[in-house]
């Protein structure tokens, strides 16, 4: 129980300090500075929840970590429904500062139904643009995680720096796409606040499935490849 407390504390605080650096303060820092503070947030709960959970805060990445067999099924359900819950209150909590000041200058807005930096199309993006980025940049990710955190061949302690910057860069390429999911539950819990966000949540679901099972397929033909190398 220990292990989804911390996985629905993780997932909250990431939705509600880094979609929170696009709703508060947006317009101030702009793409680069949010992708940064996505990255920054990662490393912090890596090292914070990273010793009891394993800090998945995705649920993308909890797939991934299932398919590669480290973690059973029942186990990789419980992750994932405690990431949504978690995701669900901190996006009511960021909900609950747009409520409670109207007049701010909040940014994450895309239109007047869709805030709290939901992932939505940005103007120009087509569905199979940002299926395609969600995807890849998932892949990307998801085999950074896989690879730091290897039991043979990861780097330990450092593994939360290698995953917090590769979710910062992520951000920065994708936000201008569809603000950038990769992780459902990051999706999710805006959502449920800004129904206008449900349209293209699909694609923040099968993308980052796809990349995920990609990542897992691409790691275990590298880990076969070096161990065969070794014989």
């Amino acid at each position: 129980m220990k292990k989804l407390v911390a996985e629905g504390i993780g997932t909250m605080f990431l939705v509600l300090l880094a979609c929170g650096s696009a709703v508060l303060a947006g317009p101030s820092i702009g793409g680069l500075g949010i992708g940064l503070c996505f990255g920054l947030v990662l490393v912090c709960l890596c090292y914070a929840i990273g010793n009891i959970s394993g800090c998945h805060v995705n649920p993308a990445v909890s797939l991934a970590v299932y398919l590669s067999g480290r973690m059973s099924g029942r186990e990789c359900i419980g992750y994932i429904v405690f990431q949504l819950l978690g995701a669900t209150v901190g996006a009511g909590l960021l909900y609950a500062f747009m409520q409670l000041a109207p007049g701010f200058n909040f940014g994450g807005i895309t239109s007047a139904d869709q805030y709290l930096a939901t992932n939505v199309l940005q103007p120009g993006a087509t569905p199979g643009m940002a299926l395609l980025a969600e995807g890849l940049l998932t892949f990307f990710f998801v085999l950074i995680v896989l690879g730091a955190t290897d039991p043979e061949k990861g780097f330990g302690k450092f593994a939360g720096l290698a995953i917090g910057l590769a979710l910062g860069l992520v951000n920065i390429v994708g936000i201008p796409v569809d603000n950038c999911s990769v992780n459902p539950a990051r999706s999710f819990g805006p959502a449920v606040f800004s129904p206008g966000a449900w349209g293209d949540f699909w694609i923040m679901v099968v993308g980052p499935v796809i990349g995920a099972v990609v990542a897992v397929l691409c790691w275990a033909a590298i880990g076969a490849a070096r161990r065969n190398s070794i014989k």
